[in-house]
């Protein structure tokens, strides 16, 4: 019961003090689980990140249901998916219901340029803690340049392509990457005997 407390009020803490969405609350969830309080190692965070950016549904509920699913098993990933989603939930609510007067106020105006300005510092800040922690083989470092190259360059050329498709591209390069070393090391066994 203990550790189902702590997962829910680092879940509410977590879900209260981060702007900007699930990838902005990723340093914050590392920070928590990974450097405090040990629940993850930093491997089984990247492969949390991959699992979460690739099922559908927002990123930042399925880091949670699946953080407190580790921790917790079922009740923990339902404490965290609920603790999580309380603060927005509770937050949009009292928002919808002034909703006029809310976006017309100056000072809201204000706080959401300055709040903008720290979402891109959080995410940027999350990618880089993630970059640097990446094995640095040619394969990484190839699909890296490629596909912030090629966001470059789409931005830039303002051509929209959707995130999901680096995410799809990625896995199949890995996999046919895997099946090739793969059938090469079944190869080699087979001509040894």
């Amino acid at each position: 019961m203990k550790k189902l407390l702590l997962l829910f009020f680092t879940m509410l803490k977590i879900g209260l003090f981060t702007f900007g969405g699930g990838y902005a609350m990723l340093s914050l969830l590392e920070n928590e689980f990974v450097s405090k309080k040990n629940l993850l190692d930093h491997d089984e965070f990247m492969d949390m990140v991959a699992i979460a950016e690739s099922t559908p549904g927002p990123i930042a509920i399925n880091a949670a249901t699946y953080i407190g699913y580790k921790v917790g098993k079922i009740f923990g990933s339902i404490v965290c998916t609920v603790g999580v989603c309380i603060p927005s939930f509770v937050i949009i609510y009292a928002i919808s219901l002034f909703l006029d007067q809310f976006l017309a106020n100056k000072w809201v105006a204000a706080a959401f340029s300055g709040v903008q300005v720290c979402v891109v510092f959080l995410i940027l800040s999350a990618g880089l803690k993630m970059l640097k922690k990446l094995p640095h083989t040619a394969f990484n470092v190839c699909v890296t340049v490629i596909t912030f190259s090629c966001m470059l360059a789409f931005a830039f050329f303002s051509v929209k392509f959707s995130s999901v498709f680096y995410v799809l591209i990625s896995a199949a390069l890995a996999v046919m990457l895997y099946a090739v070393g793969y059938l090469s090391r079944k190869g080699k066994g087979e001509k040894r005997q």
